[in-house]
């Protein structure tokens, strides 16, 4: 191990792993409080929810970038991209960065270095899926022992002082816990890269509870089970078998025994915890292989499912299925959201699921029963041989959908009629339907399935964010569609005997149009609110303008008059009293903007300095100055080496009113 000092803090270089964590003494829905932000999702109800109101509408038009904080500048050769959102505790931000999950303190009003943290795992890391992280976690037993813990891409977790940044030697071996070592295993391959992370652990009555994030599109792989450790110690305390073995509920919705070698089924995203309840709410993805399910026939629990289990035995409560026999990688990416809301005249403790296939799912959080009814719906069936499909998928009856589903000649573009005529034809030989029309095999007579929303969603990550004073949700979508095609595997594209390997692999490729517009009508990226007290929609617009080359290409086909076509991209949002804040997306331009949250009227937009949105935003208030902060990718439009960097804005200090943003 070495050891090199920056300023008053350690950069350690290790073997191990590393983990995240969060005390949380407030309950789920009153957002984050205190001035301070101190989980991924603002409270650990995933709110992404502040009451700060320093920066409000009638002086967003002065935001100024206050800090940057660079990647390069100190991890030499950093990724360009970064999907984190810091947290703020007692005037620090915390972070991750880079694939190999650096972990940063920085000051939260000059975002000058404290210390930095650097992992090494070796051939673990070089292995790991999803390298890809997006952020820290917070504990403390409030008597100065304050730690920083996080998951690692080789999945271990870590423990570190948050006031230092070196391991907790009381944690586990020196401060890391070895999850593999933790699994309930019944895979017999080799683990190597098999298992990672790629969100924040989240910590609630002193359990640190960690999802993986895995990879391979195979018929077998090690099951997504949900490990929970106590946070003292790094003791492992339960797992949660996300795929049942033998003997437990849910075993016999995998016909055949096909629970016993069918992999994956992970939680992937963050979770919330209600603590008063004491009950965590699991957000499970598809299991193995993502659009080929003939060797797991049946509806396949726990996957793409919302499960509610008990923080501190591991207990299931409640679950509800939202995709049964998932063929379509439609999996839960986004945190549940923890809202109180009154619904017809009572008050409701309620969680809200936004899903990719732009269903925003809301049960009482207590039972799980639905708001509002959830109707089993016939829906097309598989054509494929050896293929198993549900004969109904849970349609909820409220609130509608946040974005386009199912593919129809309604959706195609139509600017001008010669448009229209090559859309038809572009969608020529594709199997076409309603959602839920299964993948389709390639043929001489048939191109694959076109799956809207695509595999990105709709919704993904990024999820959305909720006001506990109106009950409103936002999310952000994208209107973009995908290719299922399916084609046998061959003696040369994989093993014919070796079971590790699906009798179909996917191919196809998304289609537009010859002169580069996309196939469908804009907008191409939403933002919807949702009133939740009504189950309705209150106000949905375009995420952006037309962009640049978007317009270029209309321009070419002669179309010069359009309403905002946004970008085929999901925006990360923030809510505050009086503002939403959004950018554009991964895909967007970098460009930042602070709506009416009551209306959706624009009221401030600003450039980016770098590039354009990555992480989910975040705000604070520090010495009497409110900040927003975002990670952004290294690289504006056009530029390239430049790593990833959060930026914060705030209000010129002579533009500050410490009445109006709480102290920290």
């Amino acid at each position: 191990m070495q050891l090199s000092i920056i300023k008053n803090a350690a950069v350690l270089l290790f073997a191990g792993g590393l983990a995240t964590s969060a005390s949380i003494s407030v309950l789920a829905q009153q957002g984050a409080t205190d001035g301070q932000w101190r989980t991924y999702g603002g409270d650990a109800g995933s709110t992404r929810y502040s009451s700060l109101d320093q920066i409000n509408a009638s002086n967003a038009a002065e935001l100024e970038v206050a800090w940057m904080w660079k990647a390069d500048s100190l991890l030499p050769g950093a990724q360009a991209t970064s999907e984190v959102t810091p947290i703020m505790v007692d005037g620090v931000l915390y972070f991750s960065m880079d694939q190999r999950r650096y972990v940063i303190a920085a000051d939260a009003g000059t975002g000058e270095t404290l210390w930095i943290y650097r992992p090494d795992e070796g051939a673990r890391f070089d292995a790991a899926p999803r390298k890809i992280h997006r952020g820290v976690s917070y504990w403390s037993d409030g008597a100065n022992d304050d730690r920083i813990i996080f998951a690692t891409p080789g999945f271990n977790l870590v423990a570190l002082d948050a006031h230092t940044g070196r391991p907790v030697t009381s944690f586990g071996n020196n401060g890391i816990v070895d999850m593999l070592e933790a699994l309930d295993l019944d895979f017999e391959g080799d683990m190597l890269g098999r298992l990672g992370n790629s969100s924040p652990v989240v910590i609630s009555h002193d359990t640190i509870l960690v999802g993986p994030a895995m990879g391979r599109l195979t018929k077998t792989n090690a099951k997504g089970d949900v490990l929970a450790f106590d946070v003292r110690t790094g003791e492992k305390k339960w797992a949660f078998h996300t795929i049942p073995r033998a003997g437990e509920f849910g075993y016999e919705s995998w016909h055949n025994n096909s629970a016993d070698y069918t992999g994956n089924a992970g939680v992937w995203g963050p979770f919330s915890v209600d603590t008063e309840l004491g009950y965590v709410y699991l957000a499970v993805e598809a299991p193995t292989n993502d659009t080929y399910g003939g060797a797991r026939p049946g509806d396949n629990l726990f996957s793409s499912s919302l499960v509610c289990v008990d923080i501190r035995t591991g207990e299931r409560i409640w679950h509800f299925q939202q995709v049964h026999h998932d063929i379509w990688d439609y999996d839960n990416p986004g945190q549940p959201i923890l809202l109180d809301i009154e619904v017809d005249g009572r008050t409701v403790k309620a969680v809200v699921q936004l899903t990719k296939q732009a269903f925003a799912y809301v049960y009482d959080r207590v039972t799980g029963e639905p708001l509002w009814p959830i109707i089993e719906t016939p829906v097309p069936q598989t054509t494929v041989a050896g293929e198993w499909s549900a004969a109904t998928q849970p349609i909820p009856s409220k609130p509608p959908a946040f974005d386009v589903q199912g593919m129809s000649e309604d959706i195609l573009i139509n600017f001008t009629p010669e448009l229209r005529a090559a859309a038809l034809v572009e969608i020529a030989g594709y199997t076409t339907g309603a959602m839920y029309t299964p993948p389709s095999v390639v043929s001489d007579t048939n191109k694959g399935t076109i799956v809207i929303p695509g595999f990105g969603g709709g919704g993904n990550w990024q999820g959305g964010g909720a006001d506990p004073e109106t009950g409103f949700v936002y999310v952000g979508s994208t209107t973009n569609p995908s290719i299922i095609g399916l084609a046998p595997n061959t003696p040369d594209l994989a093993k014919p005997n070796d079971p590790d390997f699906s009798d179909y692999r996917m191919t196809g490729a998304p289609t537009q149009l010859p002169n580069n517009l996309r196939l469908l009508k804009p907008p191409y990226g939403r933002i919807t609110a949702y009133d939740m007290k009504q189950g309705s929609i209150a106000w949905q617009i375009a995420n952006s303008d037309t962009p640049p080359g978007i317009q270029a290409n209309l321009t070419a086909a002669g179309v010069t008059d359009t309403a905002p076509t946004g970008n085929p991209s999901q925006s990360g949002l923030l809510v505050t009293k009086t503002l939403l804040f959004a950018g554009e997306g991964s895909q967007g331009q970098p460009i930042f903007r602070a709506y009416n949250k009551l209306t959706g009227a624009r009221v401030w937009e600003g450039a980016i300095p770098g590039g354009n949105q990555s992480g989910l935003p975040m705000t604070y208030s520090h010495a009497g100055r409110q900040y927003v902060v975002m990670a952004v990718n290294g690289n504006a439009p056009g530029q390239t080496g430049n790593a990833a960097r959060l930026v914060a804005w705030a209000l010129a200090v002579e533009k500050t009113d410490d009445t109006t943003a709480a102290a920290d």
